[in-house]
């Protein structure tokens, strides 16, 4: 028998500028398992996995292109899923 573990998904609205620490935020709250950037018209932009021990250096490049899109759009959307626990 599988196991199957529901998905859900939390919607932030941010600011270009507030990006990077929106992300960071997410991640330190370590429950996150894939983080989705949308622009204004809803089209995903960056698409990310989290993996459980994924810290430090191995974030060091998502972070950079977060840093980058920040630069590039005014306002945007973050998709967060999370794995619900039984």
């Amino acid at each position: 028998m599988t196991e199957q573990k529901q998905t859900n998904q939390e919607f932030f609205k941010v600011k270009g500028e507030e990006l990077l620490e929106k992300i960071k935020e997410i991640i330190k709250e370590g429950n996150a398992r894939r983080i989705i950037i949308k622009n204004e018209k809803e089209e995903t932009i960056v698409e990310f996995p989290l993996t459980i021990g994924a810290v430090g250096i191995l974030l060091a490049p998502v972070f950079a292109a977060v840093a980058a899109i920040a630069a590039l759009v005014t306002d945007c959307t973050v998709v967060v899923e999370k794995r619900e626990e039984d």
